[in-house]
């Protein structure tokens, strides 16, 4: 059986950032597991939906999201020091210490 109708990615990531922009984090994560649905390994879309679990306070979330974006892109820093904060947001300042040491060593702000 086929879809009615076919989503436009890109369209719908736009959508999510606009989300995320009006402050909205939660609508824009729900718009980017559709994306990510049809995209798994869409890296833009994953950092996107980490940023927005953590606007919206789901660590555990932003944190799957965040080390899946890390397996997909071991040499990005920004990844790495937002998977970090993530963790230190859930009070554990060792596992985030780990993180911070990459992104350190990769020059990531």
């Amino acid at each position: 059986m086929t879809q009615p109708y076919e989503i436009d990615l890109h369209s719908e990531y736009l959508r999510a950032d606009l989300f995320f922009a009006m402050g909205q984090p939660a609508e824009a994560a729900r718009v980017l597991e559709a994306v990510l649905a049809a995209e798994p390994e869409n890296q833009a879309a994953l950092e996107l939906l980490a940023r927005s679990y953590f606007g919206s306070a789901q660590l555990s979330r932003a944190e799957e999201a965040l080390a899946r974006l890390v397996e997909l892109a071991p040499a990005n820093g920004w990844a790495r020091r937002a998977l970090a904060r993530t963790l230190e947001r859930q009070n554990r300042g060792a596992d985030a210490a780990v993180h911070h040491r990459v992104a350190d060593a990769l020059g990531a702000g």
